[in-house]
């Protein structure tokens, strides 16, 4: 049940019929795990935490930079230094005192991440090394817990949704192979500011979607952006039946 501030505070989301009470129900009984806390996962958990999304979970194992505010929007100056899950964890209890923030201030490998992941409603993937998103998609997978997977480097961007509960889904292996994907980075590639922030709000609706069930989310769809050009194009994915981590 919704309290009286809760149906005040959520009111222009309750207000649309397709949403209605019970969207916003299904997000406060929801744990979202949100892996990284930089340029995609800020407004990720700011958007999800504002939303309603009953509990959030942010894992990062870095400290705030300079170089981080020209995109990390949940930073400020005077935090430099200071734990980014922990900083946008705090920034999150201000916005919205009525959800529950929990900061992981580390690395999830291994049998914490299964952990993690099995005690998740919905797992968003805002990291930026391959090595973190195979882990975390196969505990996603093993779990059979839904997967919001996003990234952006120089102006370019790309998101998609992986549900292993729906027999049809491709994972994310179906779409990159494990051996041969060399990381580049954005202290070495660059990136303009705006895109993380349309990447990340997509992927916060997203999450929003699967958790309310509210509209179609990208399972089997692969949105890709071109921000300087600003055109979107839409890759249809299909399970691959040799994958070694989804396949039967």
């Amino acid at each position: 049940m919704l309290s009286d501030e809760e149906l005040l505070r959520y009111s222009r989301q309750i207000l649309m019929s397709r949403f209605d009470i019970a969207g916003q129900e299904k997000l406060k009984s929801a744990r979202v795990l949100v892996i990284g806390a930089g340029g995609l996962g800020c407004p990720v958990a700011l958007y999800l935490g504002a939303a309603g999304v009953g509990q959030l979970r942010l894992v990062d194992d870095d400290n705030i930079e300079l170089a981080n505010l020209q995109r990390q929007i949940g930073f400020e100056q005077n935090q430099l230094g200071e734990s980014k899950a922990e900083s946008l964890a705090g920034r999150i209890r201000r916005i919205n005192p009525l959800v529950s923030v929990t900061a992981l201030d580390q690395r999830l490998e291994g049998e914490e991440l299964a952990r993690q992941v099995e005690e998740a409603s919905l797992v968003v993937d805002c990291s930026d090394n391959f090595n973190t998103r195979f882990a975390l998609n196969r505990a996603c997978v093993a779990a059979k817990v839904p997967l919001v997977s996003g990234a952006a480097i120089r102006g370019e961007g790309q998101l998609s949704v992986y549900d292993s509960r729906q027999q049809s889904s491709p994972c994310y292996h179906c779409l990159y192979p494990e051996q041969g994907n060399e990381d580049l980075t954005c202290s070495q590639a660059g990136v303009i500011a705006p895109l993380v922030g349309m990447i990340g709000s997509a992927q916060a609706m997203e999450a929003i979607k699967v958790i309310s069930g509210a509209g179609t989310p990208l399972v089997g769809r692969l949105l890709i952006l071109d921000a300087w050009e600003m055109q979107w194009r839409e890759m249809k994915l299909v399970r691959d039946p040799s994958c070694p981590v989804c396949s039967e």
